[in-house]
């Protein structure tokens, strides 16, 4: 399957555009230039102070030939439905889409953020993707 920027704003999409706006308040007061493990801290903290339940951290087992193989962590899974990759970086490289799309597929779950604050404005560090 490829993956597809959604535009819509139902069902899981609502939750996308509620952890974009989390994503969006975090890097309105702390600004690019950060560690990764600072904005997942402090995003996990905005999601909090909106009521929005997440698992942070979450092992994910990857299936090769019969057998699970451990040690994928996710940075967030928002309301059990939306994985969210976060990234500090100049400009993300292509193998970070390949990345979440891997765990989409690890996980069966069907939507994801790949939110980049390293970007000057956060709108243009954020991937919306989909199975």
């Amino acid at each position: 399957m490829n993956a597809r920027e959604t535009t819509g704003a139902t069902g899981s999409d609502t939750l996308t555009h509620s952890v974009i706006g989390a994503a969006i308040e975090v890097h309105r007061v702390l600004g690019p230039g950060l560690l990764e493990s600072i904005y997942e801290e402090a995003l996990c903290h905005e999601l909090r102070l909106r009521g929005v339940s997440f698992e942070r951290q979450k092992a994910v087992d990857v299936i090769y030939k019969d057998i699970v193989i451990k040690g994928q962590r996710l940075d967030l899974v928002v309301e059990g439905c939306v994985i969210v990759e976060i990234k500090s970086l100049a400009t993300v490289p292509e193998v970070s889409l390949a990345q979440v799309l891997s765990y989409l597929r690890a996980t069966g779950l069907k939507r994801a953020l790949l939110v980049n604050f390293g970007e000057r404005i956060l709108k243009n560090g954020i991937k919306r993707i989909s199975l």
